[in-house]
Parts: C-alpha cells; structure tokens; sequence
C-alpha cells in the first residue's frame, strides 16, 4: 500500500505538470493503481494526516503561487491555467491556501503556506501486536436508533454522547434482548462516512445492535456479506479505542493483504468500568482481499 500511496503522488504531480487545469479523478487513479477509491482516500488521510483532495489542492495552489512569483502572466491567465474560470474562485481558493490574495503576494512575495511534496515511508515500531481475527458474515441488519453527527478524532464526541445519553436504559435493554447474531452486544455504527474521514465532516451513528429480526420503529443500516477485521482493545476509554483505530490505518493495513471496502465501521463494548473510564471493545472494520 505504500508503494500505491507513492504512485499516487507521482501521478497528481505529472498531471499538475503536465496540465494543471484538469481536474484529478480519484476513482480513475485508484482504478489504474489496481486498488479501490475507497480505500485509496481512507489510507492517504489516514497517513499524510489530510484528505487527498486537499493535498492536490494545496499542491496546485503552491504551484500556483510559484507562478505569480516568476511569471508575468496576469491573474486571469494564471487562474484559467490551474483550473479555475474566474479571478474570483482563483482568489477564494488561493487565499484559503495561503491566507493572503494572489494580488498581495504577486506584490509583497508572500506570505505563502507551501504544500511540500508527501512521501510515505513505513516505520516498523516494536510495540504490542493488534489482537485481530478475521470474520466472514453474511448480510447483516443493524438497527436501533440513528443520528447525524460530525466527526471527531481524538476525545469523547460530544453529539454522540449526547445522543447515547438521552436513549432510556430500558429502551437499550430492548435492543440487547434483540441481538441473535455477531457482533454481539450493544454497538456504536458509523455509516455514510467521508471517504477522507475529514475532522468534522458528518457521519450516521446509530446506537443498536445486530438482529436477524425487523422490529418496527427503528432505524436500521443493512450491512452487506462480506469479510470483516475485528479489533480487540483494552484501556482508558475512548483513547485505546482511538489509538487502536488510528494503528489500522498506520501499521496493520499497510502490512497485511487486507484493503477496506465501503460498509458501516462497528464497535461492540464487551465490559465498561465507568468508575475506572477503561473498556473492552471490539472494532469491526468492513475489509476485502487486496
């Protein structure tokens, strides 16, 4: 996979080159480095700690700055040349790169936010092994109750919380004594995520469980057959969660034969501790051959 998110830099940087106005078509790239979009754009924000499309945004308007520096072409012509109609939609991109307008830095030389060219290399580190298996399921019907919520990486999310809080323990009582299928127990299901996984981007989270059953008056996600990475973590909750969930994009994806492939991201507490704040959890990750 490293190798895969190299070629992919190497192919944005021959198309900012060689035409800079076209715009680069993940699907397509991901499809001629005989790997999936989906994938691609989780590993590459997972990785170089920003989504793909804004790399080759902050690419091009690095090279776009270097073409105000040196050139003499005017604002127009440089806008139409890096993909943009007009001097306006140029100036709103330009400025959310750079912070300042291609007319102040064609006059003043900057200040400039220069998006370096990434290269991605893999460190193997001697810390403990994941504890993982791999599960093939059939089709899956995950229900309970559902919400749009914004994405948070590190720390509790506030929204979910808030959500899970205001679900009566006996309405949770319920749902458990509807799960007869894996994952067992009451689960948090994110779906319809952002492929780059962007900080604050939205998502569905539903607090429920998995059942072969279809109660009425819940919201359900239907989970297609297929193969999943399970995750066993133990510590402070979330942050072993998160830390565990962070690993499987920076060292067990990159080494194993496994690629993620579009599906809800489960995680099923199997013991909570609320005086302590540690938890036993699984992290079930939808995957495929790679």
């Amino acid at each position: 996979m490293i190798a895969t998110l190299n070629a992919t830099v190497d192919a944005v940087e021959e198309q900012l080159a060689s035409d800079p106005s076209q715009t680069i078509d993940a699907r397509d790239l991901a499809r001629r480095l005989g790997t999936t979009e989906h994938h691609l754009r989780r590993m590459f924000s997972s990785l170089a700690g920003l989504p793909l499309s804004d790399y080759v945004r902050r690419r091009r308007m690095s090279l776009a700055a270097a073409d105000l520096l040196t050139g003499d072409a005017d604002l127009l012509t440089v806008a139409v040349r890096h993909g943009y109609g007009s001097t306006e939609a140029f100036n709103r991109a330009f400025r959310g790169v750079h912070g300042a307008s291609p007319a102040d830095v064609r006059r003043d030389g900057g200040p400039l936010s220069t998006q370096q060219r990434i290269r991605f290399h893999l460190t193997v580190h001697g810390g403990t092994p994941m504890d993982t298996r791999i599960v093939d399921l059939p089709a899956t019907r995950l229900v309970g109750h559902a919400r749009r919520v914004p994405l948070v990486h590190v720390g509790v999310n506030p929204a979910i919380a808030e959500h899970v809080a205001a679900i009566p323990v006996e309405e949770t009582a319920r749902l458990k004594a509807l799960n007869d299928v894996e994952p067992t127990g009451v689960l948090a299901v994110s779906d319809d995520l952002d492929p780059d996984r962007a900080e604050g981007s939205e998502l569905t989270y539903l607090h429920g469980v998995a059942t072969t059953q279809r109660p009425a008056g819940l919201d359900t996600i239907e989970a297609a057959a297929g193969t999943w990475a399970v995750f066993r973590t133990e510590g402070p909750h979330p942050a072993a969660l998160q830390e565990a969930w962070a690993a499987t994009a920076t060292e067990w994806l990159p080494s194993q034969p496994w690629q993620l492939r579009p599906g809800p991201e489960i995680v099923a507490t199997l013991a909570f501790d609320p005086v302590a704040g540690t938890a036993t959890c699984e992290l079930w990750l939808p995957v495929e051959p790679a």
